[in-house]
């Protein structure tokens, strides 16, 4: 009586839903429904891939290699490590309207970002603005964690450390006179390392909050001076730092620097002669490394990128292609009920 009882009270309720009796739908696939279906998929992924891989071919890019290997390279003198201070000068001409907005961006290859102890050679407590991590360093910032004389490095680790520090300025030729074209560098880096994943100590003056520290080791000037020109840029939050924090993923990979959006030029960069003056000062011989600059603007799928496009084409063809084959295969061994 008993085990009955424990059975009843167990039981499920008796409704549509716990006893399994809900109205079911089950596809009945067949030839006239997967033939045509294919054909339909296919035929929307090759329209989709012509329009990317047009978009992307619209985008306009201009590449321009620094690296100064090349003894007829404007840069070849800078690549000499003893050579300090060093300024080289890129002559190039547009042949027609470069479309604003103009996006800048720094390149590097043959540089890993991604490997694992370079990735974790940070302390995120210090980039938050926690004072407590600035006079005892996260462990795995070595060997950039305390200087020669054992006081912390802020910021520590190998990515700080290892910041680039080239500088640009772009110039139009205009009647033999250089007219400066001025480059944006406000908002270049992702919000939400901006306004949430790094932080300034909330010190006044900054530099008081970097007593007793020393700057890494690369770099020319303190956190607290990245920017003499805006005093709201610097520290954590300066947008350069910001930007070459977020790690990239593959070796060869390029970062925003600046955006081409004002005066005479808010529309673009006219045709004509350009001259684009480098304060050479990152090393990358000594990885077999190269430096590049690109100009680029965008579209509405972003930047240019071929592969999204053909990657729907090839998908849209095989699609179709197989339901071709599907058709051939039904209509030679179809059985006689299906006729």
């Amino acid at each position: 009586m008993v085990k009955e009882e424990n059975e009843s009270a167990n039981r499920p309720d008796n409704t549509a839903f716990t006893q399994q009796r809900l109205p079911a739908w089950q596809p009945m696939l067949s030839a006239g429904i997967i033939i045509p279906g294919f054909v339909l998929i296919g035929l929307a992924f090759i329209g989709i891939g012509v329009a990317l891989l047009i978009t992307s071919r619209s985008i306009q890019v201009l590449e321009l290699d620094y690296t100064g290997v090349e003894q007829d390279s404007p840069c070849f003198r800078c690549s000499d490590p003893d050579v300090k201070a060093c300024v080289c000068t890129l002559q190039f001409s547009i042949n027609s309207l470069f479309e604003g907005p103009v996006f800048l961006y720094y390149g590097l290859s043959n540089y890993f970002q991604n490997y694992r102890r370079y990735g974790v050679s940070r302390d995120d407590g210090q980039l938050y603005g926690d004072l407590t991590y600035f006079k005892e360093p996260f462990d795995q910032c070595a060997p950039y964690r305390f200087d020669g004389n054992n006081r912390p490095i802020v910021p520590c680790g190998s990515i700080a450390n290892s910041m680039f520090n080239d500088t640009f300025r772009l110039f139009q030729i205009v009647n033999d006179q250089q007219k400066e074209v001025p480059l944006d560098g406000k908002g270049i880096a992702w919000w939400t390392d901006y306004n949430t994943k790094f932080r300034n100590p909330t010190v006044t003056p900054l530099s008081k909050a970097f007593n007793g520290t020393v700057k890494p080791p690369f770099w020319p000037r303190p956190a607290y001076e990245l920017d003499t020109s805006d005093p709201a840029n610097n520290g954590f939050i300066n947008q350069d730092f910001l930007v070459w924090m977020r790690k990239a993923a593959l070796p060869d990979f390029r970062k925003l620097y600046r955006r081409i959006t004002e005066g005479d030029y808010a529309n673009g960069l006219p045709a004509g002669n350009y001259s684009l003056d480098i304060a050479y000062n990152y090393p990358v011989l000594s990885f077999d490394g190269r430096k590049k600059v690109v100009f680029s603007n965008v579209s509405w799928m972003g930047g240019k990128n071929e592969f999204l496009g053909i990657a729907y084409l090839v998908i849209g063809t095989l699609c179709v292609v197989m339901s071709v084959v599907m058709l051939i295969v039904y209509a030679k061994f179809k059985f006689p009920e299906e006729d």
